[in-house]
C-alpha cells in the first residue's frame, strides 16, 4: 500500500487525515510544518505527499517547490481551507497557483473522506 506524508500545521487535521488513511490501509507519517516535511522527504521514501498550502513559517507553496526539487515525480496533493474567490476575489485561482508550484492535484478542506481517497487514487495513478 502507498506510503503517505501529511504536512499540515493543524493538529486535528493531521490526526483525522492520518486515521482515515490508516483505516484504509495506507502507511502514514504526519508532520506539523514545511521544514519537517522537507526533512522527512529527504530521509524517507513516500509515494504521495499531502501539503497544506497555508501554514505558519514555511507555507505550502514553498514546501511544494522544495519537495519538487528533491523528487520531481513525487505526487503532491495541495490542500487548503481558504475560501478562494469568496473571501478574496482578487486572489489567484487556487488550482492554477498550486499547479504552478508543483502540486499534481488539489483538495479543499474540509474534505469528505471519499474526496481524500479519490485524490489519493488519482495521485497513485499519476505515479504509475
Amino acid at each position: 500500500m502507498a506510503r503517505i506524508l501529511i504536512i499540515d500545521d493543524d493538529e486535528a487535521v493531521r490526526r483525522a487525515t492520518a486515521i482515515l488513511l490508516e483505516v484504509n490501509g495506507f502507511e502514514v507519517e504526519a508532520v506539523a510544518d514545511g521544514k519537517s516535511g522537507i526533512n522527512a522527504v529527504k530521509d524517507r521514501r513516500f509515494d504521495i505527499v499531502i501539503v497544506d498550502m497555508f501554514m505558519t513559517g514555511m507555507n505550502g507553496l514553498e514546501t511544494t517547490k522544495a519537495i519538487r526539487q528533491l523528487h520531481p515525480n513525487l505526487p503532491i496533493i495541495a490542500a487548503s481551507g481558504f475560501m478562494f474567490g469568496r473571501t478574496c476575489p482578487n486572489m489567484p485561482e487556487f488550482d492554477s497557483m498550486t499547479t504552478e508550484s508543483g502540486a499534481t492535484s488539489t483538495l479543499y478542506k474540509p474534505f469528505r473522506p471519499n474526496d481524500l481517497l479519490q485524490a489519493i487514487q488519482k495521485a497513485i495513478s499519476l505515479a504509475a
